[in-house]
């Protein structure tokens, strides 16, 4: 039977990568978004608002999915919000796809807040010891990923399809726009300190800093996505997904200020977060995007700040097991500097940075 897939989120930095990465390997790829991408090669793309059920109907009339990808989610101002927000748009979906009884997995992407809470206690009280694994409870504060979750097995059990949650760690991948993007978020800060000769400093914290780490490139968060999607044995699980490789940021640092042939700051007496840095960088932006001909002179739009000072900032060691799909056959590797690399190369050939 013919493979099609539902991506939603397809302009996303995991939905960038995860239709591509099936329209590869032979699927039929419909690609969700508010504001599609359309430029990628053998994905359909479909606009259409998950919070607008009469028109999300109408946009999916003709359109049967054997597979559903969710990957995309919006920020609110309290987690209560985002809880009723975010399970909403997944719960909108299922139902209307409900309709054609073509569903045969549904997959669902999260993350590490799984185990850190929201961004409201991100990191504070009782959390769990790392490694984070997949059989630690959740945690017993209000949670969207924990309410999306809630409407996937409830649709699952209404519908009979098998389901899959993907927990990744901070995602490296391409994406202009996206909430939270931490390697296009750097390579900005990175080319506007050697535009300027602004020192690159670490804007986290010491714990960060010195502990271990690791981090998700969303090439082989597409990959462990379809294996998971097309497994029986990944059926109806939950798994963390991580690059496989561990790295502390003092030296990761020195790596990535080496791709923009800069020096790396001490690191500073107290946290510097990127949001001070960068405060009223935009004109400065503007001005290199105007000197270099890049494609988009809006700071604003490449730079999610607040989010790298989230996962920068946190007091405690971020180190995620893999276990779970290791044992099951998933056994996919990514060096996490190479990530980076990749990533800048891209950019700079899309005109993004200089």
């Amino acid at each position: 039977m013919t493979r099609s897939a539902l991506v939603v989120g397809v302009s996303g930095i995991i939905g960038n990568a995860l239709s591509r990465r099936l329209a590869q390997q032979g699927w039929r790829v419909d690609g969700l978004a508010r504001r599609p991408s359309r430029d990628i090669e053998g994905v359909n793309p479909i606009a259409a608002d998950l919070l607008d059920p009469a028109g999300l109907r109408a946009a999916l009339n003709n359109v049967s999915p054997t597979h559903v990808f969710f990957a995309t989610w919006m920020r609110q101002p309290t987690e209560a919000e985002n809880i009723e927000v975010n399970a909403a748009m997944v719960r909108n979906l299922l139902n209307v796809t409900s309709r054609s009884g073509s569903v045969r997995h549904v997959a669902l992407v999260t993350g590490l807040k799984h185990y850190l809470g929201p961004f409201e206690a991100y990191g504070k009280g009782v959390l769990p010891e790392t490694p984070f694994r997949e059989d630690q409870p959740r945690l017993n504060v209000e949670n969207f990923y924990y309410a999306q979750e809630d409407e996937v097995f409830a649709a699952a059990l209404r519908d009979g399809f098998g389901w899959s949650v993907h927990r990744p760690h901070t995602i490296m991948g391409y994406a202009v726009g996206n909430a939270m993007n931490m390697g296009v978020t750097l390579a900005a800060y990175a080319s506007i300190c050697r535009e300027t000769g602004r020192s690159f400093i670490f804007p986290g914290s010491a714990t960060q800093w010195n502990g271990l780490t690791d981090m998700t490139d969303a090439r082989l968060l597409a990959r462990h996505l379809e294996w998971a999607a097309t497994t029986e044995a990944a059926r109806n699980q939950a798994f963390n997904v991580v690059n496989g490789d561990v790295f502390r940021w003092k030296w990761m640092w020195r790596r990535l200020a080496g791709c923009f042939g800069i020096e790396p700051a001490a690191f500073p007496d107290q946290t510097t977060p990127l949001e001070r840095q960068l405060a009223g960088a935009g004109p400065i932006w503007a001005k290199i995007a105007a000197r270099h001909g890049l494609a988009e002179p809006d700071l604003g739009k490449l730079a999610s700040a607040w989010h790298t000072d989230a996962d920068l900032g946190r007091p405690i060691e971020c180190v995620t097991d893999m276990s779970k799909s290791r044992k099951l056959g998933f056994l996919d590797y990514q060096a996490t500097d190479d990530s980076f690399f990749d990533l800048f190369t891209q950019l700079r050939a899309k005109r993004i940075i200089p």
